[in-house]
């Protein structure tokens, strides 16, 4: 890019020579260990050096949906195009692009494709993301249903926030009130993995002193989702601090997150409906 910073050609020159070696390598092992498993069949196969970039800008605006599997193979988001395009707020999955736009991206995308790619496999990569894309929205979910559940098992009413604390911006998951001094507030945190506990609660302790820095009189809880049972005294004995009023463990389970509401609702001493 001009202003200096880099662009996803840049980024993909820096591994370009290693993933190719990387991908003949995969190959070859990939051959050896299925040796009777392999079969030769017919395949409909898309050969993108025999198009242009506006061939490919024809196929991108007539068929919007296949943008993604696109990407996919190029290892390129959203954001790239963003950055590097200046074109904002592309849904990937389902896009809205002017002619224009689909123009400046199929140029933009078409020195990375490769040469050609199998229809199944380009439907498998978006297939992929999609799942990938579900599954994080579900985990979502997960949030806004503690969310809704201390509201509805609280007198209070929670909602996210922002608040200032030593010249800086944060937020905060679940707050009450809605505005001015915070008196309540809820951090939910979800670790899916041994070795991000060290990372996640110290977010959370730090979050937690600057909550009390900002509102000394206020109280702040954590709900958190950590699927090693045997291991959560390890994250509470982590996230023992005098800042921390509470600490509850919730699955996606409804009971199990209702259960950790109403204990977290009483350490904090919210009243109860």
């Amino acid at each position: 890019m001009a202003n200096g910073y880099e662009s996803h050609a840049d980024y993909i020159g820096w591994v370009k020579d290693d993933a190719d070696s990387r991908q003949e390598v995969i190959e070859d092992a990939l051959r050896k260990a299925f040796p009777n498993f392999i079969e030769k069949r017919e395949v409909e196969v898309i050969v993108f050096s025999s198009m242009s970039a506006f061939d490919l800008a024809e196929a991108v605006i007539d068929h919007p949906l296949i943008l993604k599997a696109l990407l996919g193979a190029c290892n390129i988001a959203a954001r790239a195009i963003e950055r590097d395009l200046s074109i904002r707020n592309v849904d990937t999955y389902s896009p809205r692009l002017t002619d224009d736009q689909a123009k400046v991206i199929a140029g933009y995308i078409k020195p990375f494709l490769p040469s050609y790619l199998e229809i199944p496999a380009l439907s498998q990569i978006d297939r992929l993301a999609f799942i990938d894309k579900e599954i994080r929205k579900e985990k979502g979910r997960w949030e806004k249903r503690i969310l809704e559940s201390m509201t509805r098992f609280g007198r209070l009413q929670f909602s996210k926030r922002m608040f200032v604390a030593e010249g800086e911006e944060f937020e905060l998951d679940a707050a009450s009130p809605q505005s001015g001094d915070i008196k309540d507030g809820i951090d939910i945190k979800r670790i899916e993995a041994r070795r991000d506990i060290h990372k996640r609660c110290d977010e959370i302790v730090n979050k937690a002193a600057k909550v009390k820095s900002a509102f000394p009189a206020s109280k702040f809880g954590v709900v958190v989702y950590y699927p090693f049972i045997e291991e959560h005294i390890n994250v509470q004995n982590r996230l023992r601090s005098g800042n921390i009023d509470g600490v509850v463990f919730a699955s996606g389970a409804k009971e199990s997150i209702e259960n950790a509401v109403g204990m977290l609702l009483s350490a904090l001493g919210v009243p109860r409906k």
